[in-house]
């Protein structure tokens, strides 16, 4: 009964968007006060409630559970996406993402190169800085105005938005993963470093068997050429994102490894037939700002990482506000200026005047985004407060105490899948990892992961290498969620076509997962 009763919020949001085709706001609004009546209803007669609350009342529990899941959800997960949406939005108001548009196409017209470079460098590049289905939405409107079908441009984009959404929007993702692990939230660098090393190394094989499913369904006659341009640009995107991550931080490998992957295809492009040598015609400064929006965010952090230490220190000691949650026992920490929204606000006003911008138009612009973003905060509110809730009263260990009988020392080959599943029906990463964080770490404490793991001169604990497979496999899992399916079929005017795309994406989708199984499994 304490299973069946943990489990009817997750099972209910499920049944809401896939079989109700409920938009996710609404399905996320919905289950939350579901959940929040099955609280007051079940949770006194099974016995799950945590000890340390024994003596709390559930309506405090409940009210502060909730406070707790609010701020977490709008300091700063919705403020990163708002400011990454945000600087997208400057793009195409200056008109410069048009420029973008005609520099990356002008590259070269081996198929293979151009597809590549739209879905995995552009693509990738666009996840980093912004996601929310514009690196799905427009390599795949690129890829038809460039002669290619509609259904093969959104299954190629959808295949190429996949490894680079672990650390998308600045690494909201891993960051949340972490907070979401701790109690109280707050996780220290050391741990947001240690999974996001964990998961570029679960992620490892998939830096190479997606380019190379990308080229072969581009070209399947193109044997030696997929396999070099595979390898190449595998390698280069795996390193520099490796070594972003150990020297960086969790801001920065999504949006260094796909410009690595950019200028990795351009490089190539010089040694394959049919290479264009112009841009256009677009002087040097013409293309600084078209980029400069980018350019000024990278920029910044790369000023705000570990490797600039006086910065970095200074940035996280001040300006740092407190809330303490006396029921939950912990406090509520957040710093204005040294979280990533603040890096993506400065460097989209920056590179917004540079592209010729009024700050007047800057904030009209910035208030239309907010706007259209209300929804987005609706679903992120009530999906952080829903896990919260979820967790303070016992749901969550329940389902951890059930899945640690049933699969026993096995579980690890499941974890990716738990965090694809999350990803499918939520169709974030982010959401993936705040749902089913505190379930990670739960079982990896049932299941007794408290030992070390040393990964390739990486040393961190077994419980955290079981963290990470949670955004490894919710990676996965956003090639197949309908929201990004909706998104591909929008952008390429296939309305209706949504079952058919997810028929083609699902069995590489399985082999996804199943790749980030294996590797969780016999790694840890």
């Amino acid at each position: 009964m304490a299973l069946i009763i943990s489990l009817l919020p997750l099972a209910l949001l499920f049944i809401l968007m896939l079989g109700f085709k409920m938009t996710g706001y609404k399905s996320a609004f919905f289950t939350l006060i579901i959940t929040i009546a099955l609280v007051f209803i079940g949770v006194p007669y099974i016995d799950i409630l945590p000890e340390r609350f024994a003596e709390t009342s559930l309506s405090q529990l409940v009210l502060w559970s909730s406070i707790e899941g609010v701020l977490k959800a709008l300091f700063p997960i919705f403020l990163i996406i708002l400011m990454a949406i945000f600087s997208y939005n400057i793009v195409v108001e200056s008109g410069q993402i048009e420029i973008i548009k005609k520099q990356l196409t002008s590259l070269t017209d081996d198929k293979g190169i151009l597809v590549l470079l739209m879905v995995w460098g552009f693509g990738g590049l666009l996840e980093g800085m912004a996601g929310f289905g514009t690196a799905v939405a427009i390599p795949a409107a690129l890829l038809i105005g460039l002669g290619f079908r509609s259904v093969f441009s959104a299954f190629v984009a959808l295949l190429g938005n996949t490894v680079a959404t672990g650390f998308a929007a600045l690494g909201v993702p891993i960051i949340t993963l972490c907070n979401e692990a701790v109690v109280g939230g707050g996780a220290p660098t050391s741990m947001i470093n240690e999974i996001s090393a964990f998961t570029i190394i679960q992620l490892s094989p998939l830096f190479y068997l997606i380019p190379f499913l990308i080229l072969t369904f581009t070209d399947k006659k193109a044997w030696v050429k997929n396999i070099f341009l595979t390898l190449w640009v595998g390698t280069v995107s795996l390193f520099v994102q490796f070594i972003s991550v150990i020297y960086i931080g969790v801001e920065a490998p999504a949006i260094l490894g796909s410009i690595a992957a950019i200028l990795a295809l351009i490089v190539a492009a010089k040694f394959i037939k049919k290479e264009k040598s112009q841009i256009l015609g677009h002087s040097f400064v013409e293309c600084l700002r078209s980029w400069s929006v980018y350019i000024v965010i990278l920029i910044l952090v790369l000023l705000s990482g570990p490797l600039c230490a006086p910065i970095n220190n200074f940035l996280k000691s001040h300006l740092i506000s407190t809330v303490p949650l006396p029921v939950l026992e912990n406090v509520f920490k957040f710093g204005w200026i040294s979280n990533a929204a603040f890096i993506l606000l400065l460097g989209s006003i920056i590179g917004g005047l540079i592209q010729g911008l009024s700050l007047k138009k800057l904030i009209k612009i910035l208030c239309k985004t907010l706007l259209n973003l209300r929804k987005t905060a609706l679903t992120i509110c009530s999906l952080i407060v829903l896990a919260s809730i979820m967790n303070y009263t016992g749901m969550i260990n329940a389902i951890a105490n059930s899945l640690a009988g049933i699969t026993g020392s096995f579980y690890p080959l499941l974890a990716p899948m738990v965090g694809a599943v999350g990803t499918f029906v939520t169709g974030s990463d982010t959401s993936s990892n705040i749902l089913f964080a505190k379930l990670q770490i739960m079982m990896a404490d049932k299941l007794g992961m408290t030992g070390n793991l040393d990964l390739v001169g990486i040393t961190g604990s077994e419980s955290n290498w079981l963290l990470s497979a949670n955004t490894t496999g919710a990676t996965g899992g956003k090639m197949i969620s309908p929201q990004s399916i909706a998104v591909a079929t929008a952008a390429c005017s296939i309305n209706g076509e949504d079952s058919n795309i997810l028929k083609s994406v699902l069995p590489f989708a399985l082999i996804y997962v199943i790749i980030g199984g294996i590797l969780v499994y016999f790694l840890s």
